[in-house]
């Protein structure tokens, strides 16, 4: 869900300065991050806040 295809949950959480247990959290629903890390996964992956979090 948040890592890339074509990345993997390490290279996005140091884009975004997290640990990578940080990111599997965040993708299993165990973990509600900050506004502005959301922000920041966003950016790193050229994706907007519905893209990412409430996907269709």
């Amino acid at each position: 869900m948040v890592a890339d295809k074509d990345g993997s949950q390490e290279q996005l959480a140091k884009k975004v300065d997290v640990s990578r247990q940080t990111i599997s959290a965040i993708e299993k629903g165990n973990y509600n991050p900050s506004v502005n890390l959301c922000i920041k996964i966003c950016q790193a992956l050229d994706k907007t806040l519905n893209d990412l979090f409430w996907p269709e």
